[in-house]
């Protein structure tokens, strides 16, 4: 681990970890055959400016992460005890394989196709249910945290709590589309009965997709006790223009913020 970050202030930290989804650097970098962007390195730099984890979501045509970045990020993050590596995917294509290889500290399963462009949408419960059973119960098994990625849905959270995941990610594009526009109070107050709901029967709650500088410290206001918000996109996008670890302490204040009364 980085000797300039004090264990103590991962371990004391009871903010919204910010886990960093690295796949849009893996996707600039297989523009060209050369590695550069390094996805580890930059994965690094992350890690020293304060991120608590790292999200990779490999798929199967291997378009931005590759199964090389999957097992050097997992290195890497054996030098970082305090932070943790989030592997994404739908179990029904090659997520299994690499958590059985690497068994990473949480597993997020999403119901994308390999078509798909980019995840849009959650687990239908209990519809799914009987297919994801038993892989939530061999993920369990290896000593993995299961996150299920959900539509914000206060009657699907018992359905999860009954598969025996441990958290349920929340699909925030829906909030992140309303976010400035009139709707935004209404959306947001679904996400929080959501959240609340998840809480009631005993999940953690992760939130992503299209959060940003702009929108997440409402979205923390708003929803209570997030415990990780795994964000790609936007954060390397911001990247280009303020460098990777500015950008992940801009991030951080936007967490931090989010901790405080507004003024009035």
């Amino acid at each position: 681990m980085n000797p300039m970050v004090a264990p103590e202030a991962f371990a004391r930290d009871a903010r919204t970890a910010l886990s960093v989804n690295v796949n849009k650097i893996a996707l600039l970098r297989n523009s060209r055959h050369l590695d550069i962007p390094n996805v580890v390195a930059l994965s690094r730099i992350a890690l020293e400016a304060g991120a608590r984890g790292i999200t990779v979501h490999p798929r199967p045509d291997q378009r931005h992460i590759r199964t090389r970045d999957v097992h050097e990020l997992a290195a890497l993050m054996r030098e970082w005890p305090h932070a943790e590596y989030n592997i994404e995917g739908n179990p029904s294509h090659n997520l299994m394989q690499f958590v059985h290889e690497l068994k990473p500290h949480q597993c997020t399963l999403v119901p994308d196709s390999e078509s798909q462009f980019t995840s849009d949408h959650g687990y239908d419960l209990p519809a799914d249910s009987a297919a994801l059973r038993p892989l939530v119960d061999e993920l369990r098994s290896l000593g993995v945290r299961v996150s299920l990625f959900m539509d914000p849905l206060p009657d699907a959270m018992r359905h999860a709590a009954e598969l025996g995941v441990d958290r349920v990610e929340l699909y925030t594009e829906p909030y992140a589309q309303a976010h400035g526009a009139p709707a935004q109070a209404e959306v947001l107050r679904r996400y929080a009965a959501a959240a609340q709901a998840a809480h009631a029967v005993g999940l953690g709650v992760n939130a992503g997709h299209d959060l940003n500088r702009h929108n997440l410290t409402d979205f923390l206001r708003a929803v209570p006790d997030v415990l990780e918000v795994s964000i790609g996109h936007a954060l390397i996008a911001d990247a280009l223009e303020l460098g990777l670890a500015a950008t992940v302490r801009a991030y951080q204040r936007c967490i931090e913020q989010a901790q405080t009364v507004p003024a009035r």
